[in-house]
């Protein structure tokens, strides 16, 4: 019934996770669930008040343009240039999207041929892997390991995949692994995209939640806009995940491929939507400070709860995210499952990120200070393995 490529998409591996997490709440289990990736943080107030308003307004309900209001364009180039010192054009090398998500799975499509390849990491979010898939072209894992930093070793890319690949897909600070990149590597980088002619695709969605860290952007390196774009999110930045709201930058030709796809399967972004993103970008840093604030105190609370358990894990520098060592001998499907059964918390095997995240678990900082208490209370003294 279905087609070859969505045959052809990797198996939903959480299902039995989530088969398993509603047969506790069945049971009356109180689960605490670290799963999931999403703020729990709302809005900020003058953003809601600004949809509000907009979406009063009888001018923002007929069709948007496909590649975004002119002072969207423009509020995001401001953003850029404040938070990055990093010039752009609104006109070209700027495009609004519904969410980052949806322009990463569309880039595969305006650049990549049925059986070329491009260059996901591994762990990864999964939809590089997807859009590559949905294009008709073959994903190459390139291994993110804890002994580089979770950084890809260029130099274990060869040759011949080199010369065949079309795309770069890159992430930092990272999901699933909270690993962060500087500029030396981002260099690094750039030359190899020349050198092997490669569009280098960088999704930079949390690139504001850092600890002691500044997140640079792949376009502060010279050259960068020669090869590559940045993907940007409202989702993380201001807890806007179900506004669906992005946007992409860098390479006018790039960007004008991307915009093609839109323009042939989407009409754009709610106008309302987009004037509320241009409130949360010219509005004040101070709600960015204190989601970074909350998730530090998150942070510190479940990884000792985590080291509790004799488990090694890192203090991470970036994200809301922490991606601990699973028991010596023991999958991270199966310890996952055990942590369900014996402490009613849920959290993401890393086998579900790609084979290179066997081994580990993700922790996602997304509840309040009480429920992480409660996790750590019910960790705290148990063994697995």
């Amino acid at each position: 019934m279905y087609s070859d490529r969505i045959n052809s998409l990797p198996p939903y591996l959480f299902a039995e996770l989530d088969k398993a997490k509603e047969e506790k709440e069945s049971e009356g289990v109180d689960v605490i669930d670290f799963g999931v990736g999403d703020p729990d943080i709302p809005t900020p107030d003058h953003v809601v008040d600004a949809l509000y308003e907009a979406a009063s307004d009888p001018d923002t309900h007929g069709y948007p343009s496909y590649t975004g209001m002119y002072e969207f364009r423009k509020a995001a180039a401001e953003w850029y240039s404040d938070s990055f010192g990093i010039p752009l054009d609104p006109d070209k090398e700027v495009l609004s999207l519904i969410g980052s998500k949806e322009g990463i799975a569309h880039t595969p499509l305006a650049f990549v041929n049925p059986g070329e390849k491009t260059l996901v990491p591994d762990p990864s979010y999964p939809v590089y892997e997807i859009g590559t898939i949905l294009a008709d072209g073959e994903p190459v894992p390139m291994p993110l390991k804890e002994e580089n930093g979770f950084l890809p070793d260029l130099s274990e890319i060869s040759e011949e995949v080199a010369k065949d690949a079309k795309i770069m897909f890159l992430n930092y600070p990272n999901n699933p692994t909270a690993g962060v990149a500087d500029m030396d590597f981002f260099e690094e980088v750039v030359d190899f995209a020349k050198e092997h002619d490669i569009i280098v695709c960088h999704d930079a969605a949390y690139s504001e939640i850092t600890f002691d860290y500044d997140a640079p952007s792949l376009l502060n390196v010279d050259g960068a806009r020669d090869v590559g774009v940045e993907f940007h999110s409202l989702s993380k930045t201001y807890n806007m995940t179900g506004w669906r709201i992005g946007f992409v930058v860098g390479n006018k030709e790039i960007i004008e491929g991307i915009g093609q796809v839109k323009t042939n399967v989407d009409s754009g972004v709610f106008e309302a939507v987009q004037r509320a993103a241009i409130a949360a970008m010219r509005g004040p840093r101070d709600p960015i400070e204190e989601n970074v604030e909350t998730y530090e105190k998150r942070r510190d609370l479940l990884i000792d709860g985590i080291r509790s358990l004799g488990l090694d894990v890192e203090k991470p520098k970036a994200t809301f995210y922490v991606w601990a060592n699973c028991p010596e001998g023991t999958s991270s499907m199966d310890f996952s499952k055990e942590l369900l059964d014996k402490a009613g918390v849920v959290a993401t095997p890393g086998s579900g990120f790609g084979d290179y995240g066997e081994g580990y678990i993700r922790f996602a900082l997304t509840k309040d200070i009480e429920r992480i208490e409660k996790a750590v209370e019910r960790m705290e003294g148990l063994e697995f393995g």
